[in-house]
């Protein structure tokens, strides 16, 4: 891949670079700058990529950061690898209006989907993980604080010690209330009875299960998107000289309820409500998904695993326990590419099925990163499969916080290993993607 230089100024980008090719199908760069501009004032870097004959336009700037609007509250649920809710936002605001559908086939937490709802959009979310669903879900429809209090008076608190070892995370009373809830909510999903409050009492548990302050059930251990293997907790208690102290998890569940809750409007509340009512939530495999019918997504906005950096399966163990999930069972289901080449052969294949879903004029926003102690920038291949899949390449988008000259945007400074910056690679299918 080769790269061109980096202007200064929107406007020196547009006299400079209004002429360059680009892909086939794809508008000049001065069209694509209309999408792509940053916040106001803020110049966007341009330059372009080149993949043998193919030209793409590149844009940086500090898209999506603390100053701009803040997130809906009702996103602040943990979860490893998961990008901000401004990420998908962005794509939604410029390239969707109210009733199109917006897909994630690597839900994750469901950031795509619950910002997608909240915007007043119809959701299609996808996952092999079914953990994906369990913290999605709920958050469509959500219970008043009340309400929840109310639910856990009637659960009991006094509990079996658990069938596996816990005590190093967990102080004996803790763990009886952890496994009477574990319990209770077991048994009103196999009776059939378990509803919108207990959806959202098991995900707000979940949420809560390990962390690293007094709001999570456990003792202090990392932070809370993943959580560590027994002995590794009990060297973080040696370490530390701590043990587990009492947790009041009725409590701490209202709380975090009251959290979610806080900053969640009105209009934003019958937005979710809405988008729930016709949302889809699968689990399985992203390269195949027949449920989803012919030309409906109009946006398509994801982050997809990452070679074997983030290990899903290792991290959401303890979660997997207390919903009453295999946790070998959805190893296996994970798909984990230990080479580049194992990883295109999944993404190309993954490609194929989006361009399948994708509508006439739709968009695909595919977030990568740098990974291999920044030795590997994944666009680089996501470009070439995507398009041999048919879409168009329309740009790829870099989301640089604080940058001041070239060198800084392209990772010489401030940087340090694993996955940096967002890296975006837009992709449109018959063109460029229609303004909604």
């Amino acid at each position: 891949m080769r790269q061109r230089g980096t202007p200064d100024t929107l406007q020196m980008s547009i006299d400079e670079f209004g002429s360059i090719p680009t892909a086939p199908g794809s508008p000049p760069l001065s069209e694509c700058l209309v999408f792509f501009t940053g916040p106001a004032g803020q110049p966007t870097h341009v330059d372009t990529a080149v993949f043998g004959t193919l030209v793409v336009p590149r844009y940086t700037n500090d898209y999506w950061t603390a100053q701009q609007r803040q997130a809906a509250s009702i996103h602040e649920v943990s979860y490893r690898a998961c990008f901000k809710p401004q990420l998908p936002g962005f794509f939604i605001e410029r390239l969707t209006a109210p009733g199109d559908v917006v897909y994630d086939p690597f839900s994750g937490r469901g950031t795509t989907v619950i910002q997608a709802g909240l915007s007043a959009r119809r959701v299609i979310a996808n996952d092999a993980n079914p953990l994906s669903k369990i913290l999605t879900c709920p958050r469509f429809f959500p219970p008043s604080t009340g309400e929840v209090a109310e639910r856990l008076k009637t659960i009991p608190t006094e509990g079996e010690k658990a069938e596996i070892d816990l005590s190093m995370f967990y102080d004996p009373q803790t763990e009886k209330e952890i496994v009477a809830l574990r319990d209770y909510l077991l048994e009103r999903r196999e009776t059939g009875k378990l509803d919108s409050i207990d959806r959202w009492i098991a995900m707000v548990a979940t949420n809560r299960l390990t962390g690293h302050s007094t709001g999570f059930f456990s003792v202090y251990t990392l932070p809370p998107n993943q959580a560590v293997s027994q002995e590794s907790q009990r060297r973080i208690n040696a370490k530390r000289n701590q043990s587990p102290a009492y947790r009041d998890t009725h409590r701490i569940i209202i709380k975090k309820t009251g959290t979610l809750l806080s900053r969640l409007t009105p209009q934003e509340w019958e937005n979710l409500n809405h988008a729930g009512q016709t949302a889809q939530f699968f689990t399985g495999d992203a390269r195949a998904t027949p449920h989803i019918p012919d030309g409906i997504v109009r946006l398509t906005v994801t982050s997809p695993p990452f070679l074997d950096i983030v290990q899903y399966r290792q991290d959401n163990w303890l979660r997997c326990w207390f919903n009453g999930l295999d946790e070998e069972a959805i190893g296996r289901q994970i798909t984990v590419a230990h080479s580049l080449r194992e990883w295109e052969s999944v993404m190309g294949a993954v490609f194929s099925e989006l361009y399948r879903i994708t509508a006439p004029g739709g968009s695909v926003a595919f977030e990568v990163g740098e990974v291999r102690n920044r030795t590997v920038r994944l666009e680089e291949q996501v470009v070439p499969f995507g398009c041999a899949a048919g879409f168009s390449c329309t740009a790829i988008l870099l989301n640089q916080q604080k940058f001041t000259k070239t060198s800084n945007i392209w990772g010489v400074d401030n940087m340090t290993a694993g996955t940096n910056t967002n890296r975006i690679v837009v992709f449109s299918k018959d063109g460029m993607p229609a303004s909604r």
